[in-house]
């Protein structure tokens, strides 16, 4: 159930927590005899290096590749400070190791690059891919997260996802499952309106598509996409072809009017005027923050369930109930990649979480719960299996 929110920290205690950086690199063998050293250093390593030189695939035993992530970032999009560098994004990734740590036991090491070249990020990724089990992309700018996570899944051999697309997208459905079950509804019956057309947006909507959405409309700052609108990149033009069956035009003023669902990631503001249009019982997803696209309490007035990004108020969507069992699942089962099926397994099992003691102010899970990640693992691995993606 949810818990209040804590008083809110000082200046002063977030930069001393921060100082020295918030990882640390720890032994996992002892050494605190000289046969400990022969064991875990020379001369016993020898014999594991020879062993793995013959047989590349025993790294996965006795190294701890199999359950390291890379958190790889340019710092061009990070949180909501835009493009920042990859120095100053640093206190973002080492946060987010360390939250990989907390809630999968999953270790993972920050790797921030000095280029918003894809070729070079790609082509630096192959060559470290010996010393990592998977790549969570994170805080890359749209459109180019696009192209380099596709192109990083064509060329490693491993898990790879830009959580910034895939793990708002995955909590944004769990939510939304637990709000039809809430207001009687199905999924498959929904209309559904996403404003914003930036890596969250286009996940949400590739993923609502995966689970079997009704109808979908997406808008971005130009109005609804749509497959007779110029000027629409690649990625908007296969939008345009997956989404929109009725051909909606205009702008949000047309697309909302009886939507039953609002899911914002635009950073824009949405008029209640326009909420009000809306399906009678309709839900909505203010995600932006710090700022939300509409109060949630202004929204409420016509919603029957609201969820926003932030933590001071119910439902928030937050992405660190899916990454890290989304990696362990993907991680336990020897996944070559992450698919569909696995991030909508993820989805269900966020949603199966919250399901006793649902209500319109709990339809997630809070990110503390501690049954969330082993839940999330299992489902994943357990859809990486069907999929056919698993090697273990």
């Amino acid at each position: 159930m949810p818990t209040p929110a804590s008083a809110e920290p000082t200046a002063e205690e977030i930069f001393r927590a921060h100082e020295g950086g918030k990882l640390s690199v720890t032994p996992s063998a002892a050494l605190t005899t000289p046969r400990d050293l022969s064991i875990a250093y020379t001369p016993g390593v020898a014999k594991v290096s020879r062993a793995i030189s013959a047989d590349e695939a025993l790294a996965a035993r006795y190294t701890w590749t199999n359950q390291l992530v890379a958190v790889v970032s340019d710092g061009t999009a990070v949180l909501g400070l835009g493009d920042i560098g990859p120095r100053a994004s640093l206190p973002v990734m080492e946060g987010k190791a360390a939250l990989f740590k907390s809630f999968a036991d999953l270790d993972s090491f920050p790797l921030v690059l000095d280029t918003t070249d894809n070729d070079e990020i790609v082509d630096t990724l192959v060559r470290l891919r010996p010393s990592f089990g998977a790549v969570n992309l994170e805080d890359v700018a749209a459109p180019r997260c696009f192209d380099l996570e596709r192109r990083l899944i064509e060329a490693l051999d491993c898990p790879v996802m830009h959580d910034d697309q895939h793990g708002t997208a995955v909590v944004t459905l769990a939510a939304l499952r637990n709000a039809c079950e809430l207001s009687g509804r199905e999924l498959g019956s929904l209309r559904v309106v996403i404003s914003g057309a930036g890596a969250a947006g286009v996940a949400c909507a590739e993923i609502l598509d995966a689970a079997g959405a009704g109808e979908v409309v997406v808008a971005d700052s130009r109005g609804v996409i749509h497959e007779g609108r110029d000027n629409l990149t690649p990625i908007k033009s296969e939008l345009a072809r997956r989404t929109n069956p009725r051909g909606v035009t205009g702008g949000l003023d047309e697309a909302l009017r009886g939507a039953d669902v609002l899911i914002g990631v635009s950073a824009g503001t949405i008029p209640e005027q326009q909420v009000a249009t809306m399906a009678e019982n309709a839900i909505v997803f203010a995600l932006s923050n710090p700022d939300p696209e509409i109060h949630p309490d202004t929204a409420a007035a016509h919603a029957s369930v609201v969820a926003t990004g932030r933590s001071d108020f119910p439902n928030q969507i937050n992405n660190v109930l899916a990454f890290p069992g989304i990696f362990r699942g993907a991680l336990q089962a020897g996944a070559r990649m992450i698919s569909d099926r696995m991030k909508v397994a993820a989805a269900e099992a966020i949603a199966e979480v919250a399901a006793e003691g649902l209500a319109t102010d709990y339809i997630v899970p809070s990110p503390l719960d501690p049954r969330v990640a082993p839940e999330v693992t299992r489902a994943v691995a357990e859809a990486a299996r069907l999929d056919g993606v698993a090697t273990a």
